[in-house]
């Protein structure tokens, strides 16, 4: 038979499967598996460490040519390539073939070698070239000191004035000869000359005055341009100094303390000539270092241009492989027979998928021997997959937030489609800001292929739910129009039903009272624009949305209620259906349905001219449900005939529930497990293994590829096996109790809490309302009221306030706002009556997912 059609409305039937795979294909076939998505592989080695896994070699090697392609991004990077992005919507890229990715591998290692020669010898060159400069520096600045001493010998001795330095007093004694050169030679003056960072030249000086005690002369200045680190290309401030003092040993202490604080020391001739042939050496070395370099550097780039042009297929195809290796790393190898065994959850529907292209493999690879692939029966709850859209992808995320759906349970992302959006409008009901919202998510529709790609992460959340934003504006432009709302003001679509008639001798500023028109006229949809602006607009309104808030609280949580039912059904547990459901239901209708009868039923009084029998007051609803359970059979004011007997024959049906919601289902469950005891049934924790992966789980119901339960002698069981051990466990009838009596207090106190959370539509609606009446009034309102060309300056300045107000509070974060309100309804109100999200979802292997978790590939994908 074959298997049924997915749908929505529960998650997929899952199968469990042992696949039989030639250890010659092995690859193939999980690659070919990676592209459907459809198996989640299970670890059939958890007692083998990573390190003692068949195929961690080829990983090793994967991490290695991984290593070498982040190698060659980071020094793209460095200079400043920018790489091509691949786009996986446009451009598909084919599985290679072992060879082709030994290929790469052999490649890649020989552009790592390459590169790295190329990037060595740059950074030598560099290096060299930063060498050469320096000492161009130093001649220069040592060669016009020594050229400054020589032609003005007054300029020395002014310093010396200055300094009580002993070699300097010597040096101004001797200074009468003409030739500054002999006379450091005469005095057995030498000099140190050299370039150290700018940063350390204060802590130079003060080291050299305390070790040498003042016996030393230092020249120094600022290279006026920076010289540039190979390491880091960071430009790093130098000074060049000359030090002269007296003797070897203190010359030698100089270079010294040089070196220790990184400073470099070069050699300067004193004679002028010699200096004049150094600085043409050093310029002739410099300029052929600089060509060399410059070739380098161009070799280097072009080979990372050319590298840049693959480098994001390579980075997709590597981690692709690793997946696979890493998968078949899960599988069981029988060396014997040279056979890879998997055992793997995949969907029941997409079997004959999955078994054509595992035949497509063979059948390629041209083995005579073809891969199996098996149906096993385990005791194991099967994962939880629902299958998305891009319409209900976001709506499934929000839900799978909360929790994962017991599998096969009722997808509680099913009514969340139309209930979430519509909580959110009734919150936000404004004509003018939902046309807003509709329009940003229009857009986002329209252009998302190219939004796709902003890595702006507050902007990708608000467009990864654009499809949830859509439906939300579309109900906000229909509970806009419902309540009128449009800015803060109304819309005169048609015309009012109430007609204003001004008394004889009315003044400015006195109250008129509207009266409906006798002819029947009503206005046709939604709230007439007649009660905007009007005195008691309030209490109108809050009447309307707090009875409206109660119908729609308790709407949503009846058939929220009614899902529990279907589940049951299902699951084939009738004790849930007549000791949860339906008690539960006459409790719950018996006090809030009746309530919401009562609603409606007021609404279609005219108390104008009600019934004698009632009186002609319209009794307030909240004190009529506090006193049904305050003073049952007492009514202060009356709504219809026999009220007083309704309310008390509901009032004793509802806690005539609460006893059958406490023992029905522990005490059933009791008389099962006696009755199954005594015909010989096991429980689900007794059965006997069926499969290598029973014994290790702690998931109930044993079954079989199509999700079914079923016992030994073929009977429906399912019913039996859950009433006996819902937990692998022995039966507790005590556990049972205590489970069974916090969900009745749960059952019972939620009924109230969870109506009354229900006035948060009301109160959201109100605020946003409000809180736009209040900006127009603020902003833009008074400037209509300014005349002439003041006036004009004052509209426009008050529109672009108010506008981008409106964006900003009453769209942005009142949206915000009522979205996690609307949320809370449906995790809490809503699932919380049927949902009892006890699964665990599916992920299957897929290179699809693999590509969209990497952070690492993000950068690498346009």
């Amino acid at each position: 038979m074959a298997p049924k059609q997915d749908t929505p409305f529960r998650s997929a039937d899952m199968s469990m499967v042992q696949l039989y795979v030639s250890n010659e294909i092995g690859r193939e076939v999980v690659t070919a598996l990676g592209e459907l998505g459809l198996c989640q592989f299970r670890d059939l080695n958890e007692d083998v460490s990573a390190f003692q896994r068949t195929f961690t070699q080829e990983i090793r090697r994967l991490d290695n040519v991984e290593r070498q392609l982040r190698y060659f991004h980071a020094q793209m990077g460095k200079a400043g390539i920018s790489l091509r992005k691949l786009d996986l919507d446009t451009e598909r890229l084919a599985s290679p073939s072992t060879s082709e990715i030994d290929e790469l591998a052999e490649r890649s290692q020989k552009l790592e070698q390459r590169i790295f020669a190329l990037n060595d010898s740059y950074e030598t060159l560099k290096k060299r070239e930063g060498d050469l400069t320096e000492w161009r520096w130093v001649l220069r600045e040592a060669g016009s000191f020594f050229d400054r001493a020589h032609g003005n010998v007054d300029e020395i001795r002014a310093s010396v004035d200055n300094d009580d330095a002993p070699l300097l007093q010597d040096m101004e004694q001797h200074h009468s000869a003409p030739e500054v050169e002999r006379s450091f030679s005469g005095m057995n003056i030498g000099f140190v000359a050299g370039v150290i960072t700018r940063d350390r030249v204060a802590a130079f000086e003060r080291i050299l005055w305390r070790t040498l005690r003042g016996n030393l002369y230092m020249n120094q200045s600022e290279i006026p341009e920076p010289l540039i680190d190979p390491t880091n290309n960071e430009s790093i401030n130098k000074n060049v100094f000359v030090i002269f003092a007296h003797g070897k040993e203190i010359l030698a202490k100089i270079r010294k303390i040089s070196e220790s604080l990184g400073a470099e020391v070069y050699s300067v001739d004193e004679n002028s000539d010699l200096r004049r042939d150094q600085v043409h050496e050093v310029n002739n070395r410099l300029q052929d270092v600089q060509n060399v370099l410059r070739n380098t550097q161009a070799t280097l780039e072009a080979e990372l241009n050319q590298i840049s042009q693959s480098l994001s297929a390579w980075m997709i195809l590597i981690a692709k492989e690793k997946a696979v290796y890493s998968t078949l790393n899960l599988f069981s190898y029988d060396r014997a027979r040279r056979t890879l065994i998997a055992e793997a959850w995949c969907p029941t529907h997409d079997m004959p998928l999955i078994r054509s292209t595992l035949q497509d493999v063979t059948n390629r690879a041209g083995l005579s021997v073809p891969s199996i692939i098996n149906e096993i029966r385990t005791n194991k709850t099967p994962p939880t997959y629902l299958k998305t859209n891009k319409f209900t992808e976001g709506f499934q995320t929000i839900v799978n937030a909360y929790g994962t759906a017991t599998y096969q349970e009722v997808n509680p992302a099913i009514p969340v489609f139309v209930t979430f959006p519509f909580l959110f409008a009734v919150m936000f009901g404004d004509f003018g800001h939902a046309i807003i919202m509709l329009s940003a998510a229009l857009a986002m529709i329209y252009w998302e292929k190219s939004l796709k790609k902003v890595s702006f992460e507050l902007f990708a959340m608000i467009f990864y739910g654009r499809y949830i934003a859509l439906v939300m504006a579309v109900f906000s432009v229909f509970t806009g129009l419902i309540y009128n709302d449009v800015f803060s003001k109304s819309m005169t679509l048609f015309p009012s039903a109430w007609e204003y008639e001004k008394p004889n001798g009315w003044q400015p500023g006195q109250t008129i009272e509207a009266k409906l028109n006798d002819e029947g006229y009503r206005y046709p949809f939604g709230l007439d624009w007649a009660w905007h602006g009007t005195e008691n607009t309030l209490l109108f309104s809050n009447s309307y949305k707090m009875k409206m808030s109660i119908i729609l609280g308790w709407a949503h949580m009846t058939y929220s209620l009614c899902f529990s039912y279907i589940n049951a059904k299902h699951f084939r547990k009738p004790i849930d259906i007549w000791g949860n459901f339906v008690p539960g239901m006459i409790f719950f209708q018996s006090i809030f349905g009746y309530l919401v009868i009562c609603i409606v039923y007021k609404w279609t009084v005219d108390w104008t001219n009600p019934d004698p029998a009632i009186g002609g007051q319209p009794p307030g609803l909240l004190n009529m449900l506090i006193y049904m359970f305050l003073r049952p059979g007492k009514l202060d004011v009356p709504l219809y005939k026999g009220q007083a007997a309704v309310q008390i024959m509901l009032l004793l049906l509802a806690f005539a529930q609460v006893p059958i919601l406490l023992f029905l289902k522990p005490f059933y469950l009791r008389w099962e497990h006696n009755r199954a005891r005594a015909k010989g049934y096991r429980g689900i924790g007794e059965t006997s293994r069926v499969s290598a992966l029973d014994g290790d789980d702690e998931n109930q119901g044993l079954v079989n590829g199509h999700g079914n339960s079923f016992d030994d002698d073929g009977e429906g069981v399912a019913m039996i096996s859950q009433n006996i051990d819902e937990e692998h466990g022995e039966f507790e009838f005590g556990e049972v109790m205590i489970h069974q009596v916090i969900h009745t207090i749960e059952f019972c106190l939620n009924c109230v809490s969870h109506t009354a959370s229900y006035l948060r539509l009301w109160a959201l609606s109100l605020a946003h309302q409000q809180l736009s009446i209040v900006l127009w009034d603020m902003t833009l309102g008074p400037t209509l009221k300014a005349p002439g060309v003041t006036g004009v300056v004052m509209i426009v300045v008050g529109f672009f306030l108010w506008f981008f107000l409106t964006i900003a509070i009453l769209v942005c974060m009142e949206g915000t706002s009522a979205m996690l309100h609307s949320l809370r309804l449906a995790w809490v109100e809503s699932f919380s009556k049927f949902a009892e999200f006890g699964g665990w979802p599916f992920a299957p292997f897929s290179f699809n997912t693999v590509l969209e978790d990497s952070e690492e590939l993000k950068e690498f994908l346009g």
